[in-house]
């Protein structure tokens, strides 16, 4: 088969690095990955690994371009690897680069190395042991660690470190986490992936489940938001003003008085003042509240509760995405089932041109049967049904807890209007005083 690649667009920059011990000729492309599918001869073979990474927007190109080679020199170049980059930037705000790293170490006179090496098993004397068959007991082992599993989290930290890093050079107060919201403490509902295809759809004003997915979590997250910054400021005030020997006056008395000392002219604000009122007073009447203290107990414990109910919330929204997942996988292996049962009945002479019309097919149920068999070796049972059920169950709870937010924040509204009110009489007694000084 043949592959052309020349006319991929969105390519602004492509390059390889060697090792300092790799054959010169390895720095034309065609060259080094010919080489790399000619020493290998199962067909089924691991030829390379593709790292994919987001280069910040807020980096010039050069500065970008500066930030690939550290990390691609000091993580993969430096251990033996060769690397190929490419940077891809259509100018839609998501320039990235693909890293392709070869898999087998190369030796000293530029000849590819085994991947794996056999290794004798030895008994407690370090002697060989007898399989019983007139062999000896032996396993394999990889002759480098380039493919064990730490290294996707190894080289993810190492890229937010570098990139950090450049941030900082460049002067940018912007800074990159490898770790999610949920291993960073923080309890903010991530986004789900939206993709090529969907981000495409969304930017020609194509609206996309993906993409109302987000724009429903952007919507919750800030609400979560701005319940905690509200709730944080009346936390604040009230825990002050219950301090305060004034705090002990009747909240009722106070409010009389203030509304006396400033009474509404127009109809309008009448209105509204009746209505604010109104809510106060229900809000301090069913809450058995009369004095500053009482009404600071009242909200720390609405802080509570809102801590309360965000952690569970967040916990549900991880539990669907992680479910939606499963069940996007689940749904991908049984649409391209098919076309792998349709492969295991071709004859041996048609299943090479088979395969190559359904690559891309094969590939993806390849990709859902690996995704299912690691759910399944880590104990997890394949039941979509269950699956469907458990999201539908989560996503009835997070809308109550929702519910139950919009509801926290009409106390909050209420008891704003409070503070606004003891903020006024402050102001305007502070004026007096300044008046009565000056006279």
């Amino acid at each position: 088969m043949t592959h052309d690649y020349t006319c991929k667009g969105g390519v602004v920059h492509t390059e390889i690095m060697l090792p300092a011990h790799a054959p010169s000729v390895f720095t034309d492309r065609s060259t080094l990955w010919n080489s790399v599918e000619e020493i290998e001869k199962s067909s089924t073979a691991q030829l390379a690994r593709e790292i994919e990474v987001a280069l910040p927007v807020e980096l010039s190109r050069a500065e970008q371009l500066a930030l690939v080679r550290s990390f691609v020199k000091d993580n993969f170049v430096d251990a033996g690897m060769c690397a190929d980059f490419a940077i891809h930037d259509k100018g839609t705000g998501n320039p990235h680069a693909h890293i392709m790293l070869t898999i087998r170490p190369l030796k000293e006179n530029g000849e590819w190395g085994a991947k794996c090496r056999k290794v004798y098993d030895l008994d407690g004397q370090g002697q060989r042991i007898p399989d019983g068959k007139g062999g000896w007991k032996s396993h394999r082992e990889d002759t480098t660690d380039w493919n064990q599993r730490g290294n996707a989290e190894k080289w993810r930290a190492a890229w937010a470190t570098y990139t950090n890093w450049a941030l900082e050079a460049a002067g940018r107060p912007e800074r990159i986490d490898h770790r999610s919201y949920k291993r960073q403490g923080i309890d903010k509902i991530p986004s789900v992936h939206m993709g090529p295809a969907a981000s495409q759809m969304e930017r020609r004003g194509i609206v996309t489940e993906k993409g109302n997915i987000n724009r429903e979590i952007a919507a919750d997250n800030k609400l979560l938001k701005e319940i905690k910054a509200r709730i944080t400021r009346l936390y604040n005030w009230s825990k002050e003003q219950s301090a305060q020997p004034q705090g002990r006056e009747s909240i009722t008395d106070f409010l009389f008085r203030a509304r006396q000392d400033t009474a509404p002219t127009s109809c309008y604000s009448k209105v509204k003042a009746l209505k604010e009122n109104v809510a106060l007073f229900n809000f301090l009447q069913e809450n058995g509240i009369s004095s500053m203290p009482e009404l600071f107990d009242k909200v720390a414990a609405m802080n509570g509760d809102y801590y309360d109910l965000r952690g569970k919330i967040v916990s549900k929204e991880r539990r669907i995405s992680a479910l939606t997942e499963r069940l996007e996988m689940w749904a991908q292996y049984q649409k391209y089932k098919p076309v792998r049962q349709k492969l295991d009945k071709v004859s041996p002479g048609k299943r090479e041109q088979f395969e190559q019309r359904h690559s891309a097919d094969l590939a993806l149920f390849d990709a859902a049967v690996r995704y299912l068999d690691t759910l399944k070796a880590s104990g997890e049972a394949i039941t979509p049904k269950a699956w469907r059920a458990e999201v539908a169950r989560l996503t009835a709870e997070k809308d109550a807890g929702y519910l139950k937010m919009r509801d926290m924040r009409e106390d909050i509204k209420t008891v704003e209007t409070l503070k606004k009110t003891a903020e006024r009489l402050d102001r305007e007694g502070q004026t007096q005083r300044r008046e009565e000084q000056e006279r």
